[in-house]
Parts: C-alpha cells; structure tokens; sequence
C-alpha cells in the first residue's frame, strides 16, 4: 500500500497576497514553510495558521536547500522586489522547482498631473528640473538619490517604514527632522492628504503598489492637494497570475476539494465578523473594545468616511456599504477570517448592523456588536438635554411621521436627509400648525464642521445648514390624550357625510389598528375616520379613497387640521382606485357605492389576511355585508348594531335625540 505524498509549498512572503495564500495552503493541509525578508514581514503570515516561517534575506544555498524539501514555490513578494523575483527563478531553475508567480494587478490613473518615469533614477532627473517641494513615498532602498535633487534638504521630504534600517539610510542621505517621516502604511486618504499640505507638495513619488499597499489612496490624496504625481513604472513581470487564479492553480496542483478556496478555509474554523459602531464626526465615539477588535481585523468595510479613521489605516479595506455585496466580495476572498465592519453612529440605532446580521451565514461568521456613541446621545449631551424620554425616529432615507409624533410628545429626535431633509421637516411642521416649537439642530456632529443651530421651524429652515444633520424638537404643549373618539365639533363638514364620534371610536377600536398599520379607508367622507385611524398609527399610513372632489378638499383641510399627515389622499371609485396602493394590514368600508363585494375581493388580492370593519346604515347594505362569507374568502367575527342616542337641550329639559341605528361587521381574511 502505498502512502499519499505529503503536500509541501514554499511561499515567498512580505504581501497581503503571500499572507493569505499562506493561510490558505495551512488551512487545505499543505505544509507550507514561508519567507519574508524581515521581522517586520513576519507580521504579514498569520499568527495562528501553523506555517513555519523564515524572516531573514537568504542566501541562494539557504533557499536551494529549502527548495529541495519543498518542491513547489510561490512567489508572492512585492511587485517592486524584482530582484528578489530574479534571485527566486534563477535558483528555482536551478533546482528544477516548480514555479508560481502570483502579480498584483496594475491601477489604470492616467491624466494630466501623473508622470510615468522608469526608475528611481528616471524620477530624480525628472525632479532636479522642476521647483516646489517633494513627498517621497517609494522607500529607503534608493532614498539616497534624492539628495541629488537641488536643495534636497529644504525640498524634499520622504516617508519610509518605522524600522531603524530605513531611518538610517535616510540620515545617512542628509533626511532628518521634519523632512523625515518613518511609520507603517499603508495609509488612509485623509493621512495622505494631510502629509501633503503640511510638507506644501507640489510633487508626490510612488509606486504603483496596488489596493494592498494603499496606492489609490495616495492618488486621490495628491489630486486633492492638486499634487503632480510621479510614478515609477513597474519591473517587467513574467508569468505572473492573478491571486484568484494562483488559488485556483494551487487547488488542482494540491488537490484541494472544489478547487474552492472556501472549503479548504473550513479547516480553520469560523469566520469573525465584528460590527462595529464608529460614533459621530471620524471615529470620535469608538470604543475601546472596538478598537481592539478593529486591530485584530484582516479586513476592514465601511463608506469612505468610515475607512478614514486612524484605527483603519494601514489595513486591506473594502470601500462597501451595501450588504449584499460585502458578502459577494466576502465569498470570493476567503483569506479574510477577521472582518470589521464599520457602521456610523451607533449598531443599535437605524444602522445597517440589522440588515447585515440578517443577512450574514450563521454557519460561517461569529457576530460581534460594538456599540458607538449615536448621533441622539452626542446631541442631548452637547445641548444638555437627557434623552432617556425622547422619543427616537429616523427620516434619513426613509418614511418617518415627524409631524405625528412632535404633535404627541414633549420631545422628539430625528435623523434627518441633509439640509434639504431639514427644510422639508421645518415646512411640514409650519404647514401643519407645530411653527411654535423649538428645534435643536446639530450639523455634521463630531467633525470640525460641527455646528448648532437653535429656533423655530420657520428660523431654522432660513439658516445654513450642514451635510449630516440631526434634530431634536421640543414642544412644550404635546396633545398626551387619547386619539380615539375626537369630537364632532372639532372637523369641518361641509356638506360630506361623516361618520360620528361614537361609531368612529368603536369601528376604531374593533379594527385593532398598531402604530404601523397600513389602513385603507374607503368612501372616506370628511376623512374624520381616517384622522382617528392616522391618530392611532402613527408610525403607518391611511389612505383615504373617496370619489367626491369636495369631500377630498375637506379631508386635507380635516389632516392639516388634525395634524395627521399620514393620511394620505386618493381621489377616485373603489376598487380602481386601490390599483396602485401598498398592501394593506387593516381596512375600514364607511360607503362603497354598491361595489362591496368587489372592493374586499381587491383588498384580499393585495393581503388575504386583512382584518375588515364595514359601517352599514341600510338594510340592503346590511343585506350585502351579511353575504360576504359566501362570495369573498373572508369570515365573519361579529356583526354588532349600536344605537346611539345624545341629549339635546330643550327649554329646560334634556331630551335625547336618536341617531339612525348602525351596524358594525368585523370580518377577517382566510389566506390560501
């Protein structure tokens, strides 16, 4: 019988490609053995993912004997490191290795202020005949052909790794004190940038080092800063594969089931995915906890604000906020085993944290939360309000009552769309008799932009707003009693039926109606039931169908009156009229123009569960609502008849004065 070979691989490390395909190979069960130059390219391998690893230059009889005992190599350096390339394949040659080049794909970022230069030589001629000062980000190796440059000590400033080899080579050229930066990248935008103005650049040089080593970054730092920027062009590259391919060439050359890097990362346990709450403004409410879980990332998402935060810097980073392709880009790069995700404000309050975890593959990912300090925290405590009575809603990107629930309550918060989110907000509040109360606004929070503004709807709409924007609203005299059973009095009528204060109230309460109802109330009159239902569900919407032209007019005149406007207005005959609304959860029939078995057969096509409350006055309308179980797919609750009879005041007596009898059926859809 004879044994499986054992499967060997020698990686030449020092990227965040040679990390990953390290990890990958251990994860398959390949026994890899993986080199780095330095101590410092040691911390590209994972810690835990059981390669031996090498972190010194070798020499060619140290990689040779290596070569002998694993008989497969991957070359996974730096795309400058072309010597280090050359010495790999001529020794691979050698020794009849087998040989993989895995080549980090070039960035396209041409245009009028990039300078495309051969080497560093080609880039420090280009630069002895310009004027202005210079960023040199490509490193100590050739640091000392700057000092070439006329007035190199005035001019020129270089950026290099925080190694003492590195600084070395940079004193040694003459580069010292403020013209000497030493730190480890790859860096954020936002650092780029800020590097930029302060050394006054009018020149940045770099390599074209990829996503991994944060060259986009620096592009879209320079043209910010309206920097030229110099470019030295890659070596010529041979053989070189993609990642993505090198995992598929490594599956079928290892055996690795599926040729699937997902399977072979099983082995290495559940993925971690930490969400994370970034607070207001750039990071100023992230925690310490979530600090410590960014730091153990191996990949950080977020919006671009979200990856400008210091914490991030110098991560692989995926520039995504929509969750279905965060878990698309998560599927095709499994090397990624600790992935921070971060989210604005806080995980807890209108984030995206929700959705993600609804989407996420329990049998994947861990989740952990952080939770951040939100926007509703930071603002109560800047104007000094607690806001453990407050009432938390959001109108950023989506639907939201403000009007309803400022009229309801002592103080109400919102996210708000911006400056045009506000304005909208500051005229809803006027138009629906709320111009007294007071809005706190605060303007891009935690960032240097940071403003506040205080007033009324009416002054706060005229003033200058920010880009983020959130709103506490104060009002002294909130309407605290019960919505149900609004007296008669207090609607216009005109000359449209309306339904009384008692059978609104009792047709109200048997539809059972939530904050987030959906209502449909058909034939709606004076809108006086579809202002009690919108009083109810505050956080939902009625609609209100009604064919008559001035009874229309008076439900607006009744919503902005009853400052509901949740109620929203459909002119025209139902059923047609209800083509085009959402699906509903309850719906309330005061008149149906002879049309009521074909108004419930359209309402149950759009929700076969709808609970229904239908109002008859006449007996043949009666008739109609009692043979509804037997045409529509609905059975009846109850029918209750309610009598009502009100004092009226005669000379010195009360005499009560009957109203017309009316019947209330309570039906309920049978789903399929």
């Amino acid at each position: 019988m004879t044994s499986e070979p054992i499967k060997k691989a020698l990686v030449f490390a020092g990227t965040t490609e040679g990390g990953a395909i390290t990890a990958f190979l251990c994860a398959a069960g390949v026994r890899v053995h993986a080199c780095v130059a330095t101590e410092y390219g040691r911390t590209s391998i994972p810690a835990d993912c059981g390669a031996e690893v090498s972190d010194r230059p070798l020499t060619s009889e140290e990689m040779a004997a290596l070569m002998r005992e694993y008989p497969f190599v991957i070359d996974a350096t730096h795309p400058y490191a072309s010597s280090i390339t050359k010495h790999i394949r001529e020794v691979c040659q050698e020794t009849g290795t087998e040989y993989l080049r895995i080549d980090r794909p070039s960035t396209d970022v041409m245009g009028d202020d990039v300078i495309v230069v051969k080497d560093v030589r080609a880039a420090v001629d280009f630069l002895k005949n310009t004027e202005g000062n210079i960023l040199v980000t490509t490193g100590s190796k050739d640091v000392a052909l700057f000092s070439e440059i006329p007035d190199a000590s005035d001019r020129v400033f270089v950026r290099v790794l925080s190694v003492v080899d590195s600084v070395d080579k940079c004193i040694a050229a003459g580069f010292t004190g403020p013209h000497l930066f030493a730190m480890q990248g790859p860096f954020c935008e936002d650092l780029d940038y800020g590097m930029l103005i302060q050394t006054g650049a009018r020149y940045m040089v770099t390599k074209d080092s990829g996503g991994p080593g944060g060259f986009s970054e620096k592009i879209r730092a320079a043209r910010r800063a309206k920097a030229n920027i110099v470019i030295i062009s890659r070596p010529a590259e041979k053989e070189g594969v993609p990642y993505e391919e090198a995992v598929r060439v490594l599956s079928e050359r290892f055996g690795i089931p599926g040729q699937d890097p997902r399977e072979a990362f099983k082995s290495m346990g559940r993925r971690r995915m930490f969400l994370i709450g970034t607070g207001v403004g750039e990071g100023t409410g992230l925690t310490a906890a979530a600090s410590a879980s960014l730091r153990r990332a191996d990949l950080v998402v977020g919006a671009e604000r979200m990856l400008s935060i210091p914490e991030a810097s110098g991560k692989p980073h995926l520039m995504e906020y929509m969750p279905d392709r965060i878990f698309d880009y998560l599927g095709k790069h499994p090397e990624y085993r600790q992935i921070a995700v971060l989210l604005s404000g806080d995980v807890g309050f209108y984030s995206a944290a929700r959705t993600i975890s609804q989407k996420v593959d329990p049998t994947e990912y861990d989740i952990f939360s952080h939770c951040g300090i939100s926007s509703v925290q930071y603002l109560c405590a800047r104007i000094g309000v607690p806001w453990q009575d407050v009432k938390l809603i959001s109108a950023h990107g989506r639907a939201a009552n403000i009007v309803g629930e400022v009229r309801r309550s002592p103080a109400v918060f919102s996210l708000l769309d911006g400056a045009d989110g506000t304005r909208r907000m500051c005229a809803l509040l006027q138009e629906y008799g709320l111009s007294n109360v007071t809005v706190m606004m605060g303007c891009d929070l935690g960032s240097e932009d940071e403003a506040f503004i205080y007033g009324t709807p009416a002054e706060v709409e005229k003033a200058v707003l920010g880009t983020l924007c959130a709103a506490l609203i104060i009002n002294n005299h909130p309407e605290r009693s019960n919505p149900v059973s609004i007296p008669d009095s207090e609607f216009i009528r005109g000359d449209a039926p309306m339904t009384k204060s008692e059978i609104r109230a009792l047709s109200v309460a048997k539809l059972k109606i939530g904050e987030h109802s959906v209502v449909y109330d058909v034939g709606a009159g004076t809108g006086s039931v579809s202002v009690e239902m919108a009083r109810v569900a505050v956080e939902g919407t009625v609609y209100a169908i009604e064919k008559e032209d001035a009874a229309a007019d008076l439900i607006d005149v009744n919503r902005h009156k009853m400052c509901t406007p949740n109620v929203e207005i459909i002119k025209g005959l139902a059923p047609e009229a209800l083509t085009n609304l959402p699906k509903p959860t309850r719906a309330f029939i005061g008149g149906s123009s002879g049309n009521l078995k074909e108004i419930v057969d359209a309402i149950l096509a759009k929700n076969p569960k709808v609970r229904f409350v239908v109002n008859a006055v006449t007996l043949e309308t009666l008739d109609e609502v009692r043979r509804l179980p037997s045409q529509c797919a609905v059975e009846m609750l109850e029918i209750t008849c309610v009598n009502i009879s009100n004092a009226k005041k005669l000379g010195r007596y009360n005499l009560m004065v009957a109203q017309n009898p009316v019947y209330i059926a309570v039906f309920r859809g049978i789903a399929e």
